[in-house]
């Protein structure tokens, strides 16, 4: 038998704790499912307004809750872009495009529930609707800005 001296050090593939997904992957991810989250709730949002467009009632204290909480989602979305931008994580279609309508989603909610406020008939319900799809569409576009659209 002959006897090989043993290296100094024993060097495990995964010594370098990286992570197994890149990490331009993983953010597009997180950015992904935070829009994925947020468009369903814009659509349920207009769905639920739509109905109560349909039933000829202005918009209500319970819609307007619901308002809060899909704004709060978009809030959130910009605070994790503006998180993975500082991380060093960039959007492919350019930061300062990816924040302006960040930001324009955050607020297209809100700028609908006021108008509903002001329009106390059905038509107010209508403009819950409106804002829902508005803040769906951007999602979208915030997707394909980030990268994620892309095959």
């Amino acid at each position: 038998m002959v006897s090989r001296p043993l290296p100094a050090r024993i060097e495990s593939p995964h010594a370098q704790c990286s992570p197994s997904v890149p990490l331009h992957r993983a953010a597009g991810e997180v950015i992904g499912a935070l829009t994925a989250v947020v468009s369903v709730a814009a659509l349920l949002l207009a769905a639920w307004c739509g109905l109560a467009t349909a039933r000829d009632q202005p918009t209500k204290d319970w819609h307007l809750i619901g308002m809060a909480v899909v704004t709060a989602l978009a809030l959130a979305q910009l605070v994790v872009g503006i998180v993975e931008i500082a991380g060093g994580h960039k959007p492919t279609g350019g930061t300062v495009i990816f924040l302006a309508y960040a930001v324009g989603a955050v607020l297209t909610v809100p700028a609908a529930g006021f108008m509903s406020l002001v329009e106390r008939t059905r038509w107010g319900s209508a403009i819950g609707v409106a804002g829902g799809l508005v803040l769906a569409a951007l999602e979208l576009r915030l997707v394909e800005i980030w990268g994620g659209g892309h095959g």
